[in-house]
Formats: structure tokens, sequence, C-alpha cells
């Protein structure tokens, strides 16, 4: 099968047997078949709009070319696997966020899953009380790239758009540390509605910067 590379401007709409030449290189590199965002990058496939465009959709795709038992990623094994990833990368970066603000500001200082109201579903993942401001809150993720960063970022800006959730000054901390505080700055520079006061968008090393500039409060003896 004969390799089409993406090219940028106006495309031709790339046919199933070229489609297929691209996934069977991907998985001779990476021994397994691309996801939905590996397809939008890797140079041998169209971009995933144009396959559910043109082909109705990866899972269709995926399907016709019988892909080992792979037609859906959302579901099956991989869907497990992924999910229990996840799960264990929230779990150890949540402890080493509150590990490392224990040491900055104090245990009683730190309040884990702080609500913002009584119905118990507006919440940021960390409160910390300290001399500035009455203190701020803490909202981590782990984006995958940019693409995601930045949808990351715009859902997170929709969830704090309420006024009683702009009292305190909100961190939203992604935690990939493949992501570069260069990318960080392009994304905000390209975004159309910027953050609102009160709200920064960081990476680990300069949340820790950021954390090193506040005082901690003392407990009154």
């Amino acid at each position: 099968m004969i390799l089409r590379k993406q090219k940028g401007g106006f495309q031709k709409p790339w046919k199933l047997k070229e489609i297929a030449a691209g996934f069977e290189h991907f998985y001779k590199e990476h021994n397994r078949y691309p996801t939905a965002t590996e397809i939008d990058w890797y140079p041998y496939l169209p971009a995933s709009r144009s396959i559910e465009r043109s082909l109705g959709g990866l899972v269709n795709v995926r399907k016709k070319l019988k892909l080992k038992g792979q037609e859906d990623f959302r579901s099956g094994e991989h869907s497990v696997k992924r999910a229990k990833k996840i799960n264990k990368r929230a779990h150890e970066i949540e402890a080493k966020i509150y590990e490392f603000l224990c040491k900055s500001f104090k245990k009683e200082f730190i309040h884990r899953e702080f609500f913002f109201t009584d119905d118990r579903r507006s919440r940021a993942d960390f409160f910390v009380y300290d001399t500035c401001n009455n203190g701020f809150c803490v909202d981590v993720f782990y984006p995958a790239d940019r693409r995601n960063l930045t949808g990351c970022l715009n859902s997170k800006l929709q969830k704090y758009k309420s006024e009683y959730m702009s009292q305190y000054p909100i961190i939203f901390l992604q935690m990939n540390e493949n992501i570069s505080e260069k990318t960080i700055e392009g994304v905000l520079k390209n975004k159309k509605k910027t953050l609102a006061k009160g709200q920064y968008l960081m990476g680990w090393q300069i949340f820790q910067e950021f954390c090193g500039s506040r005082k901690s409060l003392k407990i009154q003896g």
C-alpha cells in the first residue's frame, strides 16, 4: 500500500485504502493502532474530523478495516486500561501536590476538595489559606497535549464563570511535564477569551515559584 502524506491547504478526500496504509504504518512503528488524538498529528493520516465527514467516523473506519478488535477505543479492554492508568496518575499527582503544599504552608492550612457551595458539586482540588487575600484555589489537570490543554482550559473557564467561584484567586495547574511554559504562554496569547482577573494557568515549575512568593499563616499561640 502506498502511503499518502498530509499537506496544508485543500486536499482531495482520502480513500479508505490510503487510511488503511496509514494505520498499518503506525502499527509497525508503535505495535498498536492510533487514537483520535494521535491520528490528528500523524503525518500519514488525515485529520480525524476529515474521516468523520467523509467516511462516517473513526469507529466506522476501524470496523471496515477490521483492526484486530480495536474498532472503538472508547470501550472494551483499551478503555479499562486507560481508565486505570488515568486514575493511578491522578492519585500520584494529587499526592505530590498535597505533600508540596503541606511543606510550603503547613498541613492545617491546606483544604483538599474545597466546595464553593453546599450542593457539593462546585469544587476545587485544593484551597490554601495564606496571608495574601485570604488564600487561593488550585484546580489540577493533566492535558495530553497542547490541543487538549486548550480544550481543558476552556472547560474550566466555563466552570469558574460564576461570581461565587471567583471570590478567590484560582490556579489552573497543568501537570504534564512535556508541555513547556512556552507552550502555555502560546495558548494564553492565542486565546480569544482571556482569563478573568484572579485566574492563572501554570505548569509545575511556575506553580512552585508562585507558592514560594506567598506567606503561610501562623497559628496564634
